[in-house]
């Protein structure tokens, strides 16, 4: 079998990456902090371990801003567009979905729904924060 691989890039290319594998999750994010970074009432991620995760080209034009100890947002400096965010505590870093478009996004989870203001009814777990293993309550709400 061989190891997929994934090329993306930011909104003017002038930065590309590559990821490799199988992501180790796919979801929705509701809190605040992804809401006001991606513009956007919600944020579609791709998790993936740090070693799968490569930028091939223009190094040089990333910037990096950390609102939290918790994510290192990663963007293009020439055209703004965002690349990924990485979480270092949790050891994976999140691709945006829009970045990878070769990688079918399945989503498996919302997190942080209690914050959410675009409520989404599409069966899928809806975690207060989140799990358990990533330091959150484990609570589920309901839709």
């Amino acid at each position: 079998m061989s190891i997929q691989i994934h090329r993306g890039r930011c909104f003017c290319g002038a930065v590309a990456i590559e990821v490799t594998g199988e992501p180790a999750g796919m979801g929705y994010c509701h809190c605040e902090s992804c809401r006001h970074w991606s513009a956007g009432p919600v944020n579609a991620f791709i998790l993936w371990e740090p070693d799968q995760v490569r930028i091939t080209k223009g190094q040089e034009h990333v910037l990096q801003y950390s609102h939290t100890e918790n994510s290192e947002r990663k963007w293009c400096a020439k055209c703004g567009g965002h690349l990924m965010t990485g979480h270092p505590g949790l050891k994976l870093i999140d691709v945006y979905a829009a970045v990878v478009q070769s990688v079918e996004f399945k989503p498996g989870i919302h997190v942080n729904y209690a914050e959410s203001v675009l409520p989404m009814k599409d069966g899928l777990p809806k975690m207060k924060d989140f799990p358990t293993d990533f330091g959150g309550s484990g609570e589920v709400v309901s839709e």
